[in-house]
């Protein structure tokens, strides 16, 4: 549900986007992963061609950094990413006030709620978690001077903003796990585990990589991010990469107009 701190809006588009290769900040937009569209209307028309990956893909994805590695969803987040994206953005906010800075009071409110997102799982932003956020901001604030009232629009924020990100990963797990019995590249010495790490690369590098078809020299500055997205899987890249390559194209199949759609 859209808000009015709802970071689906378009400023959004200034998402810092570390490269998964490098790490850098800023190297990808992520309009450029949307075909140049909107959050909402591209969410609404890639949904209806592409099924849930593609319906959170046209959502966006937020600051995410190591997206590939481990099976938990709080190991997605990079907090330094988080940091400059809000440091950048929170003066915009509408509950912003002047009277407070980012590194003494809100970026204890921004911390709080990213967190707290992943923390609780499947749950909704909904009054009972609103309680139990309320009762943890006095031990989760530190030296911030905002009390709860004025501390919660941004803890808002920076859930919501986390939100996409989860969705989008929790999808493809979902998605890829349901075919990957049938997925002819499978080495049956490695698990789904190993070749998670692999489709979330490919999801994750299709988003950033927009602009981009699938060939060689995409195939090769892939290859060179692999061991630091892989985290524990046993998969070296010429074995991970068939993953990745699928992931990316389930993603270009899901998007309209796309040129790079062979599918294989």
């Amino acid at each position: 549900m859209a808000t009015p701190t709802d970071p689906r809006k378009p400023q959004d588009k200034r998402d810092l986007n570390r490269d998964p290769i490098t790490g850098a900040p800023g190297s990808h937009p992520v309009g450029v992963g949307l075909g140049g569209a909107g959050g909402a209307a591209a969410g609404a028309v890639v949904g209806a061609l592409g099924g849930p990956i593609g319906a959170l893909i046209g959502a966006g994805i937020g600051t995410v950094a190591g997206a590939a590695v481990g099976k938990d969803l709080a190991e997605r987040v990079d907090p330094t990413g988080e940091a400059e994206y809000w440091r950048s953005e929170y003066s915009h906010r509408p509950y912003y006030n002047k009277q407070y800075d980012y590194d003494t009071d809100y970026a204890a409110a921004y911390d709080y709620g990213g967190e707290a997102r992943y923390r609780y799982g499947d749950r909704a932003w909904d009054a009972a978690a609103e309680t139990e956020l309320e009762r943890g901001w006095a031990n989760a604030r530190g030296r911030s001077r905002l009390d709860w009232a004025s501390a919660k629009p941004a803890v808002r924020d920076a859930w919501d903003r986390a939100d996409r990100s989860y969705k989008v990963y929790d999808a493809t797990d979902r998605y890829h796990a349901a075919r990957f019995d049938q997925a002819d590249y499978r080495d049956p010495q490695a698990s789904y585990d190993d070749y998670r790490p692999a489709y979330r690369y490919g999801t994750l590098a299709r988003h950033q990589y927009g602009d981009r078809s699938w060939d060689d020299r995409l195939e090769n500055d892939l290859s060179a991010g692999w061991e630091r997205a892989k985290g524990q899987s046993r998969l070296g890249w010429e074995k991970a990469k068939s993953a990745v390559r699928d992931a990316w194209h389930s993603v270009e199949r899901a998007l309209p107009g796309d040129a790079d759609r062979d599918g294989r």
